[in-house]
């Protein structure tokens, strides 16, 4: 599988609920200021409001500092947890105030920035080697395993898939537990030295370790970190910072299938693969200097996948909602090249609607992530999952010959999918600490992404039964869609309180 999930995810709060049925008469206490901190009168009134709110009442949100230093809002903030929600922490449940180094974020700067780009290289390696897959998967059946049918070739291919998604369920914790550092020199490591390998072999043993599992367990080591890190130092742009960050897939996605295809042709496999191993390796030793974490690991944190995290209020719904929106978005992503080609369209216009989807996408990532800060990004995945449902019904379904018909779904649906890949990993964020948010992120990308796994052959299967017509294909992506927005509005509401008013910032 070729395709950028990234999930770009994950991803703390700032307001709280009362503990008491009516308003408090006593004055609030002045919050402490910890070092380096901003704080105005309009910031210390906001937070005499908060105190002021009735139990089961939702603050306002946070004011931001001149310096850009935000207080946290996510879900927790809004509702904390209450205790035990949380059983995997090592943390008390967080309160405003009750940690300074967690509540305040620098929100940019050079340094939040640098590590913004650090990630961004770390992407642009990892995921521009998973966007050319499916051109290996060519190349190695036509050139270099002849002997071997499609099924074995394309078994090396679902391996670097599946691990480079699975893997993320141990990367997370490791991130929580020891910070970025070593899983991205591991990464880095590994990456460069599966491509060179694979670059000398000729026997099918050889490829399918250097290749799938080396390159798998590089590309999950890589891509984990990358998205955690931007959450110690952005909250309230977060959606912003991450969707900068994910760009990068949809760059990786141009420039890597045009490398290799013409590699092969100039210097054929081996060379191929040592320009890319040095690509790789170029762009993640950056990458190794500029992601750095900002908080402390937590204390007795576990590097061990952990069942407690679906105690959380409102995980299962979340997961459930994520799992919806990829399954909807891999099916136009694996399909729609050769739907064009099976309508006449041709194989140069086929190019250029993905050439289109991928400009939109990036653009979607950024655009996308920085609404979600505004209006919030469960209440923008609600959004962007309509207008994609819509976006199928009403465009997709309905084009039979016409060029611009097609042009216009690939930029609907590039914006919206590229906004789904950068408000994910956000969206996950919501739920935890900033400490966890690597278990988090790194459970949630795993279990989806072994759903979404299964959303091409189904996906397949519905053209095949059907003949040849792609309706069942489109309205079932659509569905997808229009459930994935259902589920996201039932998870907001069981996180702020189905008493809360619905259009509620989260």
């Amino acid at each position: 599988m070729s395709r950028d999930l990234s999930p770009a995810h994950s991803g703390l709060s700032s307001g709280a609920k009362s503990p008491v049925a009516g308003p408090s008469l006593a004055a609030p206490p002045m919050p402490a200021r910890s070092p380096g901190s901003v704080a105005d009168d309009a910031a210390v009134e906001s937070n005499v409001k908060s105190t002021l709110t009735t139990a089961g009442s939702i603050s306002k949100r946070p004011l931001i500092g001149k310096r850009h230093a935000s207080t946290r809002s996510d879900a927790s903030g809004l509702l904390p947890p209450e205790p035990g929600s949380h059983p995997d922490s090592p943390l008390s449940p967080p309160s405003p105030g009750s940690d300074p180094e967690e509540d305040t974020y620098p929100e940019g700067g050079l340094r939040a920035w640098l590590v913004v780009f650090g990630s961004w290289l770390a992407l642009f390696a990892s995921l521009g080697l998973m966007n050319v897959m499916a051109t290996f998967d060519t190349y190695l059946s036509a050139r270099h395993l002849v002997d071997h049918d499609n099924g074995t070739v394309g078994g090396i291919i679902s391996l670097y898939t599946i691990l480079s998604f699975t893997l993320g369920i141990y990367v997370g914790p490791v991130f929580d537990k020891h910070g970025p550092r070593w899983p991205i020199v591991g990464g880095s490591v590994c990456l460069f030295a599966a491509l060179i390998v694979v670059s000398i072999s000729t026997n099918y043993w050889h490829l399918l370790v250097a290749f799938a599992v080396f390159s798998g367990l590089g590309s999950a080591l890589l891509f984990t970190p990358s998205i955690a890190a931007i959450g110690h130092f952005f909250n309230e742009r977060r959606g912003l910072a991450t969707g900068v960050a994910t760009t990068a897939g949809s760059v990786s996605a141009v420039v890597f299938p045009y490398i290799v295809q013409e590699l092969f042709v100039m210097v054929g496999w081996p060379w191929t693969m040592r320009a890319l191993a040095l690509i790789c390796l170029g762009v993640a030793v950056g990458a190794n200097f500029l992601i750095r974490s900002r908080l402390p690991p937590a204390k007795h944190a576990k590097i061990t996948p952990s069942v407690r995290v679906f105690q959380t209020k409102g995980f299962g719904l979340t997961l459930g909602a994520v799992f919806l929106m990829q399954f909807a978005g891999f099916v136009p992503l694996s399909y729609l090249s050769g739907y064009v080609l099976a309508k006449g369209f041709g194989q140069e216009f086929s190019f250029d609607v993905v050439t289109v989807l991928n400009a939109s996408s990036a653009f979607g990532r950024v655009a996308g992530g920085w609404l979600g800060d505004w209006v919030g990004v469960y209440n923008a995945n609600v959004m962007f999952s309509v207008v994609a449902s819509i976006a199928c019904f009403a465009v997709w379904l309905p084009v039979e010959e016409g060029k611009a018909g097609m042009i216009g779904f690939a930029v609907l649906f590039g914006f919206t999918s590229g906004s789904n890949v950068s408000l994910m990993p956000v969206t996950v964020g919501k739920l935890c600490g900033t400490r966890e948010y690597g278990r988090y992120y790194g459970t949630v990308y795993t279990i989806v992404s072994l759903g979404v796994l299964v959303a091409i052959p189904i996906a397949g299967k519905l053209v095949l039964g059907s003949k040849g017509s792609w309706d069942g294909l489109i309205v079932l992506t659509g569905v997808a869609y229009l459930a994935s927005a259902v589920v996201f509005a039932v998870a907001k509401m069981s996180i702020v309180g189905w008493r809360s008013k619905p259009w509620v910032i989260l």
